[in-house]
């Protein structure tokens, strides 16, 4: 069985063909998981267990930074299932 970390949203972006990229990341930054989905699936949810093999590691420094204060931001201010 896999293991799995809760990731937190930080960035959603629309497409031009119609499909809506996430990328959720762990509270420090350091690793993120990237999603696309169509438009019709509803809003995403503030988290989601990832499998731990699905984790990208974040290489800028910036970026890092940025989705770790987002991350906490979120899981500070909404439960895993809230839709957002």
């Amino acid at each position: 069985m896999a293991e799995t970390e809760r990731v937190w949203l930080v960035f959603r972006e629309y497409t031009d063909k119609g499909l809506l990229d996430l990328v959720y990341a762990t509270p420090d930054g350091d690793r993120v998981l990237r999603k696309q989905r169509s438009l019709n699936a509803g809003d995403p949810t503030a988290a989601v267990d990832a499998d731990i093999d699905d984790l990208e590691a974040v290489e800028d420094p910036e970026d890092r930074e940025r989705y770790g204060q987002e991350a906490s931001r979120m899981r500070d201010s909404h439960d895993p299932d809230d839709r957002v």
